[in-house]
Parts: structure tokens; C-alpha cells; sequence
């Protein structure tokens, strides 16, 4: 099987190919090779992997020289990030329809030429859920839950859902959309998504950095860990169109939390001092932002492939922490945590 993932170079597209070259089968096919398209370069350990092959660049420049490739399947995980999209409206209609539009027609020439049919999974988002005056949104957003994004970026993100669909429809590809819930932590520096301090108001403070909450503590969100957002990628590709039941676009699990418990964790995994390095401080853009966002959510067709949240955000960030003394290179230095 020959893989491609968008936005490999990213750490949830770096995490997703070491996964999948550890484990070297994908819905009982061994992984011959993975390209990694990104705006950057993948980690030095990726690229040193012979299975591997890069492509750097955006994708709309890539796609001609991906064709010779032929994939089996494919992870589209490249996007602009929400505050990206809200701020460069053009940015955003670039970098996720236009780029998902010009990938779906290669996969679709990919299959006339007489090449395989490609089964692929589009990265979507709970950003496609939002409050409508006609339609009130949920406490908590199903996957029946009408769709009602109040951002650019969840509009793009339904538009290419839809477009996931009719492709398959027509059999050009084999596709599926999973709409990520928010993921933390995320390693590195903070981005350009309005989500981004969820990783933040953790990542900053373990590494002994004081920073600053957008939003009041009473915000509630259902969030992901890197680790589970991975599986359920994989769990996803994986399952068959009967298994997935339906309507090709499903939730990932979330752990439904406020703010307030996030910092209530943040305390108990690393104590008084480290969650007093955050303080509120109110970002009206950022606030808009995530007032029109989810406040939790389920995720019952997830369910039945046997994904399933974490129970407690202690979880995560103790996940977090792991990950850090595996990889100190991937992540901020943890204060007074990695020896």
C-alpha cells in the first residue's frame, strides 16, 4: 500500500506516519511507502526512514509531481488553521477548498487512468457545528447534529465534506470525513488557530513560561489528545463504508471540559505554582471566535468502531509529559518535570 499524508510535516501528521511505518499494516495491507506533503519539511526521523519520500512545498504545487505515485490511500490533514482563515479570507478559501478541490481531482484522475481506487480520510472539524438563529445548537453536538459553521474555516471544512461525499458517490475515491475535536496538547509554539490556547494555558506554563487565557474559565469544549486523534484517523481509514453506517462524515470522540477543569488538572498533575502561571485575560477576536463553537460533544458511530475519549484531562496531560521525556526535542523543555 502507497500512503499519502497532507501536512506530514505537521506534528499530528508526524505522529499519524510514525504510527502507521511502527505498526507497517493499514486495513490489512503492508505499507510499502509514504509521502509527506507540507509547507515544511518532516522531522529529520521521518526523512531517515526509507519508507519515506517528501514533498515540500504547498499542495497545489505538488499535486502534478504526486500523480506518477498512484496511491492506495490517503490522509488529508493539510489546512489553514481557524484564526488564519478568519483573519486572510482568502488564505483560507486557498488553502483548504482549493487544495482538497485539486487533490480530489487527482485522486479522480488517478482512477480513470486505470490506477487504484483511493480510500481516503478527510481531517473535518466540530469547527462545522455552530449556533443558528432557526436551528438552536445542542449542549452537546451529535453526529445528526445539522451543521452550522459560524467561521470561514468550519465552512471550508462542511464544503469539503460534502465534496468528500459526492466523489465517493461517483466512485471516484473511497472517502470518509472525521471531524476532529480540539487537540491538546500540541507540542511546539503556539499557531494561528483560535484553539490554540487549550495547548497553551498547559504546554507554556510546564514549561515554566507565564501566559495568558483568551476566554473565561466557565468555556467548555470537547478536546482530544494527540494520541486518540491518531487512532481514530487510523480507526476510520480502516473501517469498511458498511462499519461506518451511513453518512460519511462522523465525530471523534472528545473529553466534554471547561476551562476551569482544565487548570484543576493542570494543578493536580504539577502543582499550585505551574497553574498559577496562567491568568485571564479576555481577547474579544478570539472570544467571538469560540462563542460560536461546541461546547461538548458525542460521538456514538465512534463508538461502535471502538474509539472512545479520554475520561479525565489529567490523562492527557500526563500523556503530554510522556510524550515530552521521549521526544525533548519535540516540545518545550519541562520545568522541573524531565530530569
Amino acid at each position: 500500500m502507497k500512503l499519502l499524508i497532507t501536512g506530514g510535516g505537521g506534528f499530528l501528521g508526524a505522529r499519524l506516519a510514525r504510527a502507521l511505518l511502527e505498526g507497517g499494516m493499514l486495513a490489512g495491507r503492508h505499507i510499502e511507502a509514504i509521502c509527506l506533503t507540507d509547507i515544511a519539511p518532516p522531522p529529520p526521523d521521518l526523512l531517515a526512514d526509507a519508507h519515506v519520500h517528501a514533498a515540500t512545498g504547498p499542495l497545489l504545487t505538488q499535486l502534478d509531481a504526486l500523480k506518477e505515485h498512484r496511491f492506495d490511500g490517503v490522509f488529508h490533514l493539510a489546512s489553514a488553521v481557524s484564526g488564519e482563515c478568519e483573519a486572510d479570507f482568502d488564505l483560507g478559501l486557498r488553502s483548504n477548498l482549493d487544495s482538497t478541490r485539486a487533490l480530489l481531482d487527482a485522486l479522480r484522475a488517478q482512477a480513470a487512468a486505470g490506477g487504484p481506487v483511493a480510500r481516503m480520510v478527510f481531517s473535518s472539524s466540530v469547527a462545522v457545528f455552530g449556533p443558528d438563529s432557526g436551528v438552536p445548537m445542542p449542549a452537546l453536538v451529535t453526529d445528526t447534529t445539522l451543521p452550522a459553521p459560524q467561521t470561514s474555516y468550519g465552512t471550508q471544512k462542511l464544503v469539503c465534506e460534502h465534496l468528500v461525499a459526492d466523489y465517493t458517490r461517483k466512485g471516484f475515491i473511497d472517502g470518509r470525513s472525521a471531524r476532529l475535536m480540539t487537540v491538546t496538547v500540541r507540542p511546539g509554539k503556539p499557531n494561528g488557530a483560535a484553539s490554540s490556547f487549550f495547548s497553551g494555558i498547559i504546554r507554556e506554563p510546564l514549561a515554566g513560561v507565564d501566559t495568558v487565557c483568551p476566554v473565561g474559565p466557565e468555556v467548555s469544549h470537547p478536546v482530544s489528545s494527540p494520541a486518540r486523534t491518531v487512532d481514530g484517523l487510523i480507526k476510520v481509514f480502516e473501517a469498511s463504508r458498511e462499519a461506518l453506517g451511513g453518512r460519511l462524515a462522523l465525530n471523534l470522540p472528545g473529553l466534554n471540559v471547561t476551562v476551569a477543569e482544565m487548570l484543576a488538572a493542570l494543578e493536580q498533575v504539577a502543582g499550585r505554582a505551574v497553574r498559577e502561571r496562567v491568568r485571564f485575560e479576555r481577547d474579544e477576536r478570539i472570544a467571538s471566535i469560540v462563542g460560536g463553537w461546541a461546547r461538548g460533544a458525542t460521538a456514538e458511530r465512534a463508538a461502535r468502531l471502538g474509539l472512545a475519549p479520554h475520561e479525565r484531562f489529567t490523562d492527557i496531560i500526563e500523556q503530554y509529559i510522556a510524550d515530552c521525556r521521549a521526544r525533548p526535542d519535540a516540545a518545550l523543555t519541562l520545568k522541573g518535570l524531565i530530569a
